[in-house]
């Protein structure tokens, strides 16, 4: 697939749980037969900005651990590296074989082009269609980073219609 429209990205808002959504539709597109990789983010007993504690492997299953119990000194974050960098390991191969990669978002660690950076660069690479979504602090850097990127309401009836577009796109 090719065209400024690959990419779409969800604004992420006060009140909308971004990762349900993602998780709506990637269930409803496997379970239609696509082949779906990436991952998507889930809360544990966390609280604050930083409230993800796990990355769940979207055609694994496998659950990353992302979250430390301690802030590292000097900052107030408490995401655990290593648990995003082996789930990133672990996604980018999938990659190449997908229909349609899902991830979790774009944030602070993407904008320094760590975490999830190489799975976003290799679907873009690829030419694969991606959806994520993106908070407002982190607009700027997504934009440099995928500029004509469709953004998309945090509903799932303009989630539906980027994928049917993306997959008339594929058979052209």
């Amino acid at each position: 697939m090719t065209g400024p429209d690959t990419i779409a990205a969800i604004a992420n808002r006060e009140g909308r749980d971004s990762q349900a959504l993602l998780r709506a539709a990637a269930d409803a597109w496997r379970a239609a037969g696509a082949n779906i990789v990436g991952v998507l983010a889930e809360d544990g007993d966390t609280e604050g900005e930083c409230s993800a504690a796990f990355l769940r492997d979207i055609a694994s299953g496998r659950r990353f651990s992302i979250h430390l119990d301690a802030a590292p000194a000097g900052t107030s974050c408490h995401l655990d590296m290593a648990g995003v960098d082996d789930a990133c390991a672990g996604l980018v191969p999938q990659i190449a074989g997908a229909d349609i990669v899902v991830l979790s978002k774009f944030g602070k660690t993407e904008a320094m082009r760590r975490g999830l950076w190489a799975a976003f660069c290799e679907a873009a690479a690829a030419g694969k269609p991606l959806l994520t979504t993106v908070s407002a602090k982190h607009r700027d850097a997504w934009t440099a980073f995928a500029g004509d990127a469709v953004w998309l309401e945090p509903e799932s009836g303009p989630i539906e219609r980027w994928r049917q577009a993306a997959d008339s796109r594929d058979r052209q």
